[in-house]
């Protein structure tokens, strides 16, 4: 009798994008052993787009950027497979991390989501420490056992229907591509985690203004050994200060345009 063997899973790779050209391309090439690679592009202006229309093995959707959240909901559903590969722009799996994929996604035992540890890059050095050496994110996971929840605007959740399990090897994470860049990613973020807070009726408060941003740097770049990273640490935990700092004067303009429209209506 011949032996019976699991069919071979076929896995979609998912990025989002907004003007990532300069790192799309090693990333693609990265994930290059998915059966479909699919990026969904909130109309970029640096020819990432017109890169991406020219690749042969990736099917590229323009969608409007709404929040995080949304934007990744939308890839999830362009998947033909179940498993699901998510990884952002900037990122690049080892080969190590390939074949750990494949092994996972084949293995009749595999849970249904994973884990990924992430290796951080300033330009082209490696950053050890300032909070990011235990940050993990699910990046690996069945389609039909999961959904993004919409409580977060940023850093959006992943809600499992099973077990979670983590992945040996690492991607690696081209997050620093110069200042003016981490800057503005920076107080993206915070003006999304405004947004969070706002909807969740949280008020402005002058003292979290002030005590906020200085323990963000102070937590990174103290107790998250940001120093032992030199003059790197120094930038990173500044402009992750300066993410908390920008939430909270988000915060307090969101409440004052509310505010305003609030007297406007009012007869």
């Amino acid at each position: 009798m011949a032996e019976m063997h699991t069919p071979k899973q076929k896995l979609s790779a998912l990025i989002i994008t907004y003007n990532e050209i300069g790192y799309i391309e090693r990333c693609i090439a990265s994930i290059s052993f998915a059966d479909e690679i699919i990026v969904v592009d909130s109309y970029s202006t640096d020819g990432t787009y017109e890169y991406l229309l020219n690749q042969p093995n990736v099917k590229v959707i323009q969608n409007p950027f709404a929040n995080f959240t949304a934007q990744k909901s939308h890839a999830l559903e362009q998947a033909s497979n179940d498993w699901v590969l998510f990884v952002d722009a900037d990122e690049v799996v080892t080969k190590n991390l390939e074949f750990e994929i494949i092994e996972t996604v084949n293995d009749p035992k595999s849970c249904e989501a994973y884990w990924f540890y992430r290796t951080f890059m300033f330009q082209n050095q490696r950053l050890n420490f300032s909070g990011w050496q235990t940050d993990k994110n699910h990046r690996l996971f069945r389609k039909s056992k999961v959904k993004f929840t919409d409580a977060k605007l940023v850093h959006e959740t992943l809600e499992v229907d099973g077990n979670s399990c983590i992945l040996k090897e690492k991607l690696t994470h081209y997050c620093y591509k110069n200042f003016e860049d981490y800057k503005s990613k920076m107080l993206h973020y915070g003006r999304l985690k405004a947004k969070e807070a706002f909807y969740k009726e949280k008020s402005f408060n002058y003292l979290l203004l002030v005590v906020k941003p200085l323990w963000k740097f102070l937590y990174q770049y103290i107790l998250r050994l940001g120093f032992l990273d030199g003059k790197k640490g120094i930038t990173v935990c500044y402009l992750n200060a300066l993410s908390t700092l920008e939430r909270y004067r988000e915060l307090k303009r969101l409440e004052k345009k509310n505010e305003l429209a609030y007297y406007l209506v009012m007869p």
